[in-house]
């Protein structure tokens, strides 16, 4: 359907608008909240005497807690409702956000991006599992792209955020302002409906009342579903194919943007490129807006026109080739305009992962299949930081980069194992 991202909005209902903004707002919140550990790195480094290995070891510690989570919360959502989940998950990584700025040891840091990272990973697959039970099949990749999109302007707030914020009151303020996020929770409540197909189905397809009284049916319909239950036919094939394709480039992803901020930052005797903070958080911004959102944002449509499959591996293949041109850019232009390339491929990919996750598995399934595949394989991925940055200790991080390129090109490879769905009506 060739219509852009007004029309899309124009043509829907008030409900599914607002679900839409609910997930995306929420999505770009965790992002906000994510990155702001990112943004401060050198600041934790130099005031906390953490080396690239410590501090990578910090970021593999979120991103273990993001897979935990997600599962976590995929349950969670199963069983009481998108909603409750979604509002949730939002609370928890804002709570620990604020928590970050108190720590006064590595270790107290440690805990709470940990648990941080639990609400971090519940956030996607609730808000991705909401947004597809309410749009109709014709506009759910495009919907999808959109919430996926907002991560960008979450990166891109962060930065604009962390920048002065650090600079005149330093990094405990940073974390300060990410408990800010709490109040979106007080609007979802009240404006935000849930899902119709989850409700119909707690009502009369196992989960009586949604509260947890069991009526029979099918296994799959349940509220006793198990996690297992994906291990079978016929989800077992396509879940174990999107569980590694995620892998691959989540640990291409974490490893390469974890790791951007602090080598534009640090000084080139430390292996960065010295461009400071207004230098840097101006490079990020313009890597946001015009890599990241558009490269989200696009997936959708790409994907309705040459399938979801063929869609992954474009993408995929394109961030493999970009990443090693990156790495050896040296002049801020070249960084701007490789860099925006590189987070237009390397980031718009993951569009395909809800839209495609959401396609492959039924309503009493759905947001523990999402859970499963994406958040499983962000702490399957939760190495990246410290691998990155410790291989960047010893060679240097623009080196380090081109692992990632690996991690794309495998990624690539697996996307040919996964079916493809275009056109799927859910079930």
């Amino acid at each position: 359907m060739g219509i852009g991202p007004i029309q899309l909005i124009r043509q829907a209902t008030p409900a599914q608008r607002r679900t839409l903004l609910a997930a995306a707002l929420g999505w770009a919140l965790d992002a906000f909240d994510a990155m702001l550990y990112a943004l401060v790195l050198a600041l934790l480094m130099r005031d906390l005497g953490m080396s690239k290995t410590t501090a990578g070891l910090l970021g593999t510690l979120t991103l273990l807690a993001s897979g935990l989570g997600g599962v976590l919360f995929g349950f969670v959502a199963d069983r009481v409702g998108r909603k409750r989940a979604l509002m949730a998950s939002i609370l928890t990584y804002s709570i620990c956000s604020f928590a970050s700025g108190l720590a006064t040891s590595i270790a107290m840091l440690a805990a709470a991006r940990f648990v941080l990272g639990l609400g971090m990973g519940g956030e996607w697959n609730t808000g991705a599992a909401l947004v597809a039970e309410t749009w109709p099949t014709e506009l759910r990749a495009k919907a999808i792209a959109i919430v996926q999109s907002s991560w960008a302007f979450g990166f891109a707030a962060a930065a604009l955020v962390a920048g002065p914020v650090a600079r005149y009151f330093g990094w405990r303020a940073v974390f300060f302002v990410g408990i800010l996020p709490a109040l979106l929770t007080l609007w979802i409540q009240h404006r935000v409906p849930e899902s119709e197909m989850w409700v119909e189905l707690a009502q009369g397809k196992g989960m009586g009342d949604g509260r947890g009284e069991d009526r029979g049916g099918d296994p799959e319909s349940s509220a006793t579903a198990k996690l297992w239950v994906l291990f079978r036919k016929p989800y077992a094939k396509p879940t174990f194919a999107l569980l590694l394709f995620n892998f691959f480039s989540l640990f291409a992803w974490w490893g390469l943007f974890t790791w951007i901020p602090p080598y534009l930052s640090l000084p080139v005797g430390q292996g960065g490129r010295g461009f400071g903070v207004v230098g840097t958080t101006t490079l990020l911004v313009i890597l946001n807006l015009l890599g990241m959102f558009p490269g989200y944002a696009s997936f959708g449509w790409v994907a309705d026109r040459v399938g979801r499959r063929n869609a992954f591996l474009i993408y995929s293949l394109m961030a493999a080739l970009l990443i090693p041109f990156y790495a050896a850019a040296r002049t801020p232009a070249l960084l701007m305009v490789m860099g925006t390339m590189v987070a237009f491929f390397a980031t718009g990919l993951f569009s395909g992962s809800g839209i495609i996750g959401s396609e492959l598995f039924p309503t009493s399934l759905r947001a523990r299949g999402l859970g499963f595949t994406y958040n499983g394989a962000r702490a399957m991925s939760s190495v990246a930081p410290l691998v990155i940055g410790t291989i960047g200790e010893m060679k240097g991080l623009g080196a380090a980069f081109c692992l990632c390129a690996a991690g794309y090109l495998l990624a690539a490879l697996m996307a040919t194992r996964l079916p493809e769905t275009r056109g799927k009506e859910l079930t």
